[in-house]
């Protein structure tokens, strides 16, 4: 039988699973790669695994309403336990794997965790270390690691095997089974299933709540908006799961289209394991698209010059086709058009996309951050449809997307179905509907501001045009008033440095000043190549962020982008970072998105050289 969106809508996320694996069971749900080799697990397994880990929860004493944290790469476990504490009424939360052992305390004892799910040993002692030190985590009481290697020796209580707890969970069928059925069966869809820690951009991490409602309302309609289902659907789950966006489509849009999930080795792997498994589907951050479109290119100096004549006379007309198809609502504007993009395909494209592992591709997304439309229009040059998604955690993690019909380079799309919205007086987005979340974990005032006079306040300014098609202009607390009065929008000036192969990051700075300026992180790997290619030696990011010839070919790089932009926009003088920016130095959050305060005053020296007796 067929679970339609109404059904789904009724459900919880483990009853949805439970619905597949009676349906389907057989059918393949789930593939990692073991020693080499793809290990599947059928829909049947899928459930049974979670469902003994929830009766191996129970026995230890996890009831309705407790919280279970995971702190682990991407692997079968995790939505196994991610699902089994929502079998029993409770709650899971992720942390990134990168966190250090201090922010890792802080979730943990902010949640109030019972039980916290690590994946190997590294995680393990991160752990053990935030038990240790000041403050403890006085409400968890078991730590349970999938991978045990290398803790031969570590003798701690409430430390367990994943393999003990699935024992756990098989010796207490009989005395709990029907008690953890009862459970399952009894879940409401308004229950909160997932806990989100925002990324901390301005303080500390607030943990959203989001319900089995919100989850697959969100998922529902993107799968009905790009048709997709188990026979046009499959996807590489490889960003961290703790994120919404990997949470959402990947975990949750499973279980509404009965797709396979993959999941990739590590980040790193994410090209060869997309070559392997050929998804059908494939979301990306703006950070990935961005590497795989720079991996092409350097592949392409690396051929011979008849070979780089043919790529950039293919991409030149694919890319004239590419405008006339978006600005066509993402179909070919005429016959003579497909024509002519079959040709090219035949010629270049078609390779360059068996080389990214996305010739199968039918339904790229891309979301997390704002991204350059030179980006964008590449992989649409390719041939590789890359729908925007606009969404924040409170959502569900989308709330709005391209789709065909929609298709503006910039531009966010219309809302879902099950989201109303409206701009506020000063252009910020507001937003309620099914997919809002249900508040901030312990923090009801943050939790009234987020739904101040009824509406979810996103914190984003926008555009809504013809068809409610919806462009994000920049987050409220980061657009830059100058001295002058003229109202700047960072994004899109930094995205425009960021379209250069040899910067990494660019801070846009000139908020009550005289003139614009930015900090700029230089890439390592390609300005690294272009300087062997030119000669220059350096030994480390610092020796070349300092060199006089590569200040000049990032002076090159800014004044190519102040000729796309008016004056008063224009970027003035800029500063190379001499490090890169870094997570664990608190630049960055896990999300690696910039947090502008910790720069602003973390490299206030560069700031003083800039802007001096100007300011």
């Amino acid at each position: 039988m067929t679970l339609t969106r109404d059904d789904i809508l009724g459900l919880t996320m483990p009853q949805v699973l439970q619905r597949r694996a009676e349906d389907h069971g057989a059918r393949l749900a789930l593939r990692e790669k073991v020693r080499g080799l793809w290990r599947r697990t059928t829909w049947a397994e899928y459930f049974a695994n979670a469902r003994r880990a929830a009766i191996g929860l129970y026995a230890m004493g996890f009831r309705p309403g407790d919280r279970l944290a995971i702190a682990s790469e991407d692997t079968p476990e995790w939505y196994y336990c991610d699902l089994a504490a929502q079998m029993l009424g409770g709650a899971g939360l992720g942390i990134y794997p990168t966190n250090p052992w201090p922010e890792l305390q802080y979730v943990v004892r902010h949640s109030r965790a019972r039980v916290i799910v690590c994946g190997d040993q590294e995680q393990t002692d991160k752990v053990l270390d935030a038990q240790a030190n000041e403050g403890g985590l006085p409400d968890l009481e078991r730590v349970i690691c999938v991978d045990m290697k290398g803790m031969r020796s570590y003798d701690r209580a409430g430390l367990m095997s994943w393999d003990d707890l699935m024992a756990l969970g098989d010796e207490n069928e009989a005395t709990h089974g029907a008690e953890v059925d009862r459970l399952i069966a009894g879940g409401k869809p308004d229950d909160t299933a997932i806990i989100v820690y925002t990324s901390g951009t301005t303080g500390m991490p607030k943990g959203a709540m989001l319900s089995h409602r919100n989850m697959l309302a969100s998922a529902c309609e993107i799968s009905r908006i790009h048709g997709l289902d188990a026979s046009c659907y499959s996807v590489l789950c490889y960003l961290p799961l703790c994120h919404v966006a990997e949470r959402s489509f990947s975990l949750v849009q499973q279980l509404v289209t009965g797709c396979a999930v993959s999941f990739a080795e590590s980040v790193d792997t994410v090209v060869v394991n997309l070559r392997e498994i050929a998804p059908l589907g494939f979301l990306g951050v703006p950070r990935i698209w961005e590497k795989m479109q720079q991996s092409i290119e350097y592949r392409v100096r690396d051929t011979t010059p008849l070979q780089r004549r043919v790529y950039n006379a293919t991409l030149t007309r694919g890319r004239e086709i590419a405008r006339r198809r978006l600005d066509n609502g993402g179909s070919f504007a005429s016959l003579a058009d497909r024509l002519a993009y079959f040709a090219l395909w035949m010629v270049c494209f078609r390779s360059l996309q068996r080389f990214l592992g996305l010739n199968r591709v039918r339904t790229g997304f891309c979301g997390g951050a704002s991204i350059s439309e030179e980006v964008l229009l590449f992989f649409w040059t390719l041939g590789v449809p890359v729908f925007q998604i606009y969404g924040m955690t409170e959502c569900a993690g989308a709330s709005h997307t391209q789709r065909p019909g929609f298709t503006s380079l910039g531009s966010s799309g219309p809302n879902l179905a099950c989201v109303e919205q409206t701009v506020a007086s000063d252009g910020e987005l507001l937003l309620k509907g099914d997919s809002c979340f249900q508040g901030y974990l312990f923090n009801d005032q943050a939790t009234a501001d987020a739904y101040a006079g009824g509406w979810l306040h996103t914190g984003d300014i926008v555009e809504i045009g013809e068809g409610g098609d919806t462009r994000v202009l920049d987050r409220k607390k980061d657009i830059l008033i100058t001295s002058g009065g003229k109202n700047i929008t960072p994004s899109l000036i930094e995205n425009a440095l960021k379209d250069s192969p040899y910067i990494r990051e660019a801070i846009l700075l000139g908020d009550g000043r005289k003139f614009l300026a930015a900090l700029i992180q230089i890439d390592l790997e390609t300005t690294g190549k272009w300087a062997q290619a030119n000669a220059i030696q350096y030994t480390t990011y610092r020796t070349l962020a300092e060199n006089a010839a590569v200040r000049d070919l990032i002076a090159e790089e800014v004044s190519r982008v102040n000729a796309r932009f008016a004056r008063v926009e224009n970027i003035r003088k800029f500063e190379i970072l001499r490090k890169e920016l870094d997570h664990d130095d608190g630049e960055l959050t896990a999300t690696m998105k910039v947090r502008r305060k910790a720069i602003e005053t973390k490299f206030s020296a560069e700031i003083d050289i800039i802007y001096g007796s100007a300011a």
